[in-house]
């Protein structure tokens, strides 16, 4: 089992407006290039995303799932990888004083992942968690930015969190 944490110097919501976006999972899921919702009902049970993942010449379609969700504290996923089966990913948001700790736990559910978890496999989750969590403050600290300068930009008569 990887299980990695960080706190991230945004807002609980910030952070779930980013998780609730079926299509930012590209911009901080490690390997993924692009995702795309398959319904509009993302991130309820059983709602599903896929996304690509391109490695030089390599390149291949999953497709992830979702498992569990309370809003603003759990989101589990089940991904789907093909011939290698299946694995958890298990993401808790914790308020953490005026920022938020995300913790991540993922290890191989079902298929050959399943069978054959070992502790390198362990090590490689571990690594990407490394690069994954700072790319997701990144994305979320960019759309918040993003939010406040929409908002900054609004006509003055505008209802707040209306853009221009």
């Amino acid at each position: 089992m990887a299980i990695r944490h960080q706190v991230i110097e945004q807002s609980p919501e910030a952070v779930w407006a980013v998780l609730e976006d079926p299509d930012l999972y590209g911009e901080w899921v490690v390997g993924t290039t692009a995702s795309r919702p398959l319904d509009d009902q993302w991130p309820q049970v059983d709602a599903a995303l896929e996304y690509s993942v391109s490695l030089g010449p390599w390149s291949y379609e999953g497709r992830t799932t979702v498992r569990r969700f309370e809003p603003h504290r759990w989101l589990e996923l089940e991904a789907h990888s093909g011939r290698l089966g299946t694995a958890r990913i298990a993401i808790e948001v914790r308020p953490w004083g005026g920022h938020t700790l995300v913790i991540v736990d993922e290890h191989p559910l079902r298929g050959v992942g399943g069978r054959l978890h070992a502790a390198p496999l362990d090590l490689f989750i571990q690594l990407r968690h490394r690069t994954m969590l700072p790319r997701l403050a990144k994305t979320v600290a960019s759309r918040n930015r993003q939010a406040a300068s929409a908002e900054a930009h609004a006509p003055l008569d505008a209802p707040p969190g209306v853009r221009s």
